[in-house]
């Protein structure tokens, strides 16, 4: 199964991102708590070079926590600021300010020294389609500024957000690249919703998400559908569909049905606080 997705507005999104890069003195990047590795774009650390760097994972509470904390330390020890969030929680919004101050604390003591002061901290949001930008930006401001949805290419074109006197928030459109190098980002990807479900098969997502949870995770496939765990991913799918009623005409199994549910549920939490990467990937 091939993974591949890049529209031709992320192309000249990247390239806005190129010249709007040179306005700001933080970069601000949201990954997917669930995949810190392959929610990563790697043309950022290539555009943000000489920036201020903090790496916000999102949706960490459908993550593993003790993953979360060992990947959390990993970026740390890389030199990233970061830090986990929800970014739907508004009530942690007020500590990553302090974070987003801590991170550009050089550039604020340089203009102090230059004489300028009070002067905002300009921070740009970048990160890959569905990682949550939207939700982060609405959060932290307190107030709906930007469209959001769960779905891949919702943000369009760039805007300013001024969030106080201390920090303005430049939002950019979510960007891919334009080649995977391993397929194993693109099946990730693919499962948190990064890319479009339309040009997926969703029946090999699904057998494929089966078999890292049998192997990974056990007991999380018996505890939510109430069937014994095989060693056999389409068996496994079969038995849901079946349980879960999934079926067509003639009583037949529909497994894109059970395929889709299954997907679904991992997306929401569903299946428990699951992480699909170890920081071993990010070496």
């Amino acid at each position: 199964m091939q993974f591949q997705w890049y529209p031709g507005h992320m192309t000249k999104a990247k390239r806005q991102m190129q010249e709007d890069i040179k306005l700001i003195d933080l970069i601000i990047e949201l990954i997917d708590a669930r995949i810190p590795y392959s929610s990563r774009n790697p043309d950022i650390d290539e555009l943000g070079k000489n920036k201020a760097r903090l790496i916000l994972m999102n949706k960490a509470d459908l993550a593993d926590e003790k993953t979360t904390k060992e990947w959390s330390a990993f970026f740390k020890e890389k030199g990233y600021y970061t830090a986990s969030i929800d970014a739907r929680n508004r009530g942690g919004m007020k500590a990553i300010q302090n974070v987003v101050l801590e991170a550009c604390k050089e550039k604020t003591e340089r203009d102090r020294k230059r004489g300028i002061k009070n002067r905002p901290v300009r921070a740009m949001v970048v990160g890959i389609p569905n990682v949550g930008k939207s939700t982060f930006i609405n959060s932290f401001s307190g107030k709906a500024c930007t469209k959001t949805g769960n779905k891949p290419g919702v943000t369009k074109g760039k805007q300013w957000i001024r969030l106080n006197k201390n920090v303005e928030l430049l939002d950019t459109p979510g960007i891919l690249w334009p080649k995977f190098e391993d397929q194993k980002v693109g099946l990730y990807l693919a499962l948190i919703g990064s890319i479009k479900d339309e040009i997926l098969n969703i029946d090999e997502l699904a057998t494929e998400l089966i078999k890292f949870l049998l192997e990974n995770y056990p007991g999380c496939i018996k505890e939510r559908y109430h069937i014994l765990e095989g060693e056999n991913a389409v068996g496994v799918l079969t038995e849901i569909a079946d349980k879960r009623n999934c079926r067509i005409r003639g009583n037949e199994l529909d497994y894109t049905k059970a395929a889709n549910l299954v997907i679904d549920e991992f997306r929401g939490g569903k299946l428990g606080r699951i992480t699909l990467e170890s920081p071993a990937a990010g070496q």
